[in-house]
């Protein structure tokens, strides 16, 4: 497959999930899994980029044709074959929803894939890639004879050994009858060659199916309409507490919990130092802040730490839809993209999600006093995140505020983390999270001073 990898160079870089901007590909193809519908070839590419000082596994699926498809113009021509990207061809769709509707395995060149199914998923009729992602690929599949009319099917670009908690956290919440996620219609797991394992080769998830629920609104746009507008939000903010107290309780019915022990407590102190690090040398906003920070994380390792759990890990407003029939919904829960994969499947802490939350509706008072004219959305930050607070206390009977110190703790370590990706990404916007980061240190300093 050296010919498919040398036609995959130019493309690749131009992709929105292509992680490596700026830095030469270096592309070689380890593995295919590979199959047939009709006249097209569908072929699973693992292509790994060595141009990287850290190498990126991503999955490239794409079907190779002799006629070509109207309005889809090919990535190139590979062995008197049109090439097309895979996801936006018709017949790839079609092949990945009957893989896990009849969780059959496919099998090719040093690798295969295996389907599994919840639910019933119909026959593919129609399907359409869903534009604007940056780290993903989503297919929006209309479908007959399934349990729903549409799914979205949503392609790993970036590849990891180990499960992806995306799918195996909200298939356990599908499983568990909860109405607070788009329902899971299956996944499909593959096995590749990884020359630095043990064993030899690495397994994990490529894709996950769910039912499409269209015309939803995300709960950011919602908020910020809101606060723009002088709209009192703490009702729906109470709900969305209540909304996230119920995923954290099925989560913890349905997956392995864990007692915070010494072992943990310092495990998860030592990754909030190690991110500390990053943001004073990079962050030089934050370096004023640095030794109390510090001394805060110290005084919570005496705490008495909530049970680890399965959480969502990156629970923002972005990542929840508000949908009339079932209220709101949580989306996406991949995790924390500066965490590595296999951490994101750990037990951890519920207060992780609340401190999430917590931070978006500071984002959205942080972004309005940025527009034109600015909005002073402050004080309706400030009643926001108290009734989600509420909401969630009302719903779980943990009353999070009981040692604030640990959750101010974990908001701390959020707004440092968001000083990290503002510095890289957003240099003017890193005001948000050292105006949070003053505010909490300087409440947390005279709780425990």
């Amino acid at each position: 497959m050296s010919n498919v990898a040398s036609a995959l160079s130019e493309w690749m870089p131009l992709q929105r999930w292509y992680s490596a901007k700026g830095v030469t590909p270096k592309l070689r193809v380890i593995a295919t899994v590979d199959s047939q519908f009709d006249d097209a070839h569908i072929a699973i590419a693992f292509v790994i980029d060595e141009g990287p000082e850290k190498p990126v596994l991503y999955q490239v699926p794409v079907t190779l044709r002799v006629a070509p498809l109207p309005h889809l113009e090919p990535i190139a021509t590979v062995g008197g074959l049109l090439m097309y990207d895979g996801p936006h061809d018709p017949a790839f769709a079609q092949v990945l929803i009957e893989t896990l509707a009849a969780e059959a395995k496919l099998d090719g060149d040093n690798a295969s894939a295996q389907g599994s199914r919840l639910s019933e998923s119909g026959r593919v009729v129609a399907s359409r890639v869903l534009e604007g992602e940056q780290s993903n690929t989503s297919i929006i599949c209309e479908v007959e004879g399934g349990n729903a009319p549409t799914l979205i099917a949503k392609i790993f670009r970036v590849l990891h050994h180990g499960e992806n908690p995306d799918v195996s956290t909200q298939a356990a919440l599908t499983a568990n009858g909860s109405t607070r996620v788009p329902r899971t219609v299956g996944s499909v797991m593959a096995t590749w060659p990884d020359p630095g394992r043990a064993a030899g080769t690495a397994t994990g998830h490529l894709a996950i199916v769910q039912e499409f629920l269209p015309g939803l609104e995300d709960a950011w746009r919602l908020a910020l309409a809101a606060a723009a507008a002088g709209e009192d939000f703490a009702e729906r903010a109470f709900d969305l507490g209540v909304a996230t107290a119920e995923v954290h309780a099925t989560l913890a019915g349905a997956l392995p919990t864990l007692e915070a022990g010494p072992a943990e407590v310092a495990a998860a102190t030592a990754t909030m130092r190690r991110r500390l690090d990053i943001a004073a040398s990079e962050v030089s906003s934050i370096a004023p802040f640095y030794d109390r920070i510090l001394a805060l994380y110290s005084s919570i390792e005496s705490l008495a730490w909530p049970t680890l759990q399965r959480i969502h890990g990156d629970l923002h407003l972005g990542q929840v839809l508000s949908s009339n029939g079932r209220d709101w919904l949580l989306l996406d829960f991949e995790g924390e993209p500066l965490r590595p994969m296999f951490e994101r499947s750990r037990p951890d802490v519920p207060l992780r999600d609340i401190a999430g939350m917590l931070r978006s509706f500071d984002y959205v008072a942080g972004s309005l006093e940025r527009s034109v004219p600015p909005v002073d959305a402050r004080e309706w930050a400030h009643r926001a995140r108290a009734a989600f607070v509420d909401g969630y206390v009302a719903t779980s009977g943990v009353d999070v505020r009981a040692d604030r110190a640990l959750l101010d703790a974990f908001e701390i370590d959020k707004a440092v983390y968001e000083s990290i990706y503002e510095v890289r990404n957003r240099p003017d916007w890193v005001e948000i999270p050292r105006v949070a980061i003053e505010r909490l240190i300087a409440r947390s300093t005279d709780a425990i001073g």
